[in-house]
C-alpha cells in the first residue's frame, strides 16, 4: 500500500475532525504539526498520536519533507502559507474561508498552478452523505430529467444573546463578513455541485444580533445556468426544533419534473414520485465526526485523487466559481439588485479558462 507523508498546520476548534480523519485513513501518515500554542499542540499530539511539533511551519515542511500539508489555519495566513508549500513542491489541501478576499484567493490558486502543484479547497459540505445521495438520485432520475428548484432551509440558533459564539467561535462576533462568507461559501459550492452552474443571485442580508459586527441571516435566490432556481433561507440567530441543528444544518426540498426529494434534520432522505406517495429512502448517514463524517470522506477524496491522479473536485480553479458567486450576493445585497453573468472572462484572463461550471462529481 502507497504511504503519502503529511503535516499540518493548525490546533484550533475544527482541527480536531481533520486530525481524526487523517488517522482513519490507511496510506496517510501525519508525522508533524505547527502551532504556536505549545498547550492546543500538545493536546493533539496525545490524542492523535503525531510525533514532532513546530511553531514555525516553514521549518516543518524544510525538515520534515511532507507529501502534503493540511492548512487548518485563518484565511489570512494562506497566501504565504500556500505560497511556501508551492515553493518546496509540496501539495496543499486548504480550509476555508480560503482567504480574506477573491483576489488573494486567485493568488493562491495561481501561485499552485504556475508551482506545478496539486491544490484542494477542504470544502466538506458537498461530502456530506446526504448531499451525495441527492446528486446520486439526480443523475438517476429518481425525480425527473429536468431539476426545476432547490430550497434549503437553515436556523442555527448559536448566534442569538450577549454571549453568541463565545463558546465555540468567538472570533465571529467580530467578522466584518459572517453568514455567507464563514457558512454560505458552503452551501453555495454544494447549489453547485447539485444544480451546475449559477448565473445570477440576488441576496437580502441583515444583522440580527446588535452585539456582532457581520450579517446573520440571508435569503438568496439562485439562478441556474440550466433554468432552474435556487433558495438558500439561514440565519444563525433563531433556533431550529432539532437538539442537534449541525448534523444536517437544516431540511432540503429539490423539485423535478418528475417529482421531489427530501432531506429532514435528522438525515433521512424521502423520494416523492409526483401522482405518488412520499417514502423513505434509506441510504448510510452515521452520527460520526462532524456533519455524517463528511471531513472523513473530503480527506480520502483528496488521497484517492493524489494516489490515482484524478481531478479533484474542489480544486482552486473550480473554487474560484464559488467564490465568485459569494461576491456577487455581497454585491447584490449592497446595491439591492440581481447580479447575473457571474465567471466567464475574468476567469479566462486569470487562468486560460473558466472554472467547472457543474461543480464537479457525479456523486
Amino acid at each position: 500500500m502507497a504511504e503519502l507523508k503529511g503535516v499540518c498546520v493548525g490546533a484550533g476548534y475544527f482541527s480536531g475532525f481533520q486530525y481524526e480523519a487523517w488517522n482513519r485513513i490507511p496510506e496517510v501518515h501525519i508525522t508533524a504539526m505547527c502551532n504556536r500554542n505549545a498547550q492546543r499542540a500538545g493536546r493533539i499530539m496525545e490524542e492523535y498520536g503525531v510525533a514532532r511539533h513546530y511553531t514555525d511551519y516553514r521549518e516543518m515542511l524544510d525538515r520534515e519533507k511532507p507529501d502534503f500539508v493540511d492548512v487548518i489555519t485563518p484565511p489570512d495566513t494562506h497566501v504565504a502559507m500556500c505560497r511556501t508549500a508551492g515553493e518546496l513542491g509540496i501539495h496543499v489541501i486548504c480550509q476555508k474561508p480560503l482567504a480574506p478576499s477573491f483576489e488573494e484567493a486567485a493568488e493562491i490558486v495561481a501561485a499552485a498552478r504556475a508551482a506545478g502543484i496539486r491544490f484542494m479547497v477542504h470544502e466538506n459540505f458537498r461530502f456530506q452523505p446526504w448531499h451525495r445521495e441527492i446528486k446520486r438520485l439526480l443523475v438517476q432520475g429518481a425525480i425527473g430529467e429536468k431539476l426545476h428548484s432547490l430550497y434549503f432551509r437553515m436556523r442555527q440558533g448559536d448566534g442569538w444573546g450577549e454571549d453568541a459564539y463565545l463558546s465555540r467561535q468567538p472570533y465571529f462576533r467580530t467578522m466584518p463578513r459572517l453568514l455567507i462568507y464563514e457558512t454560505g461559501v458552503h452551501f453555495i459550492d454544494t447549489f453547485r455541485y447539485l444544480g451546475g452552474k449559477i448565473d445570477g443571485v440576488y441576496g437580502l442580508l441583515r444583522r440580527l444580533n446588535p452585539v456582532i459586527q457581520g450579517e446573520d441571516t440571508g435569503l438568496i435566490v439562485f439562478e441556474f445556468g440550466s433554468g432552474a432556481v435556487g433558495v438558500w433561507d439561514a440565519n444563525r440567530y433563531n433556533e431550529p426544533n432539532d437538539p442537534d441543528p449541525r448534523f444536517t444544518f437544516g431540511e432540503f426540498l429539490v423539485e423535478g419534473d418528475g417529482g421531489s426529494i427530501r432531506l429532514y434534520l435528522d438525515g433521512r432522505l424521502t423520494v416523492q414520485p409526483l401522482g405518488g406517495r412520499e417514502t423513505e429512502h434509506v441510504y448510510p448517514h452515521p452520527r460520526r465526526a462532524f456533519a455524517g463524517d463528511c471531513v472523513y470522506a473530503t480527506q480520502r477524496h483528496f488521497i484517492d485523487c493524489l494516489l490515482n491522479n484524478r481531478p479533484f473536485e474542489t480544486d482552486g480553479t473550480d473554487y474560484l466559481w464559488t467564490l465568485a458567486v459569494q461576491e456577487a450576493v455581497y454585491q447584490s445585497a449592497a446595491t439591492g439588485q440581481p447580479v447575473r453573468g457571474i465567471g466567464g472572462s475574468g476567469f479566462e484572463t486569470l487562468f486560460g479558462k473558466s472554472p467547472s461550471p457543474s461543480g464537479r462529481g457525479s456523486g
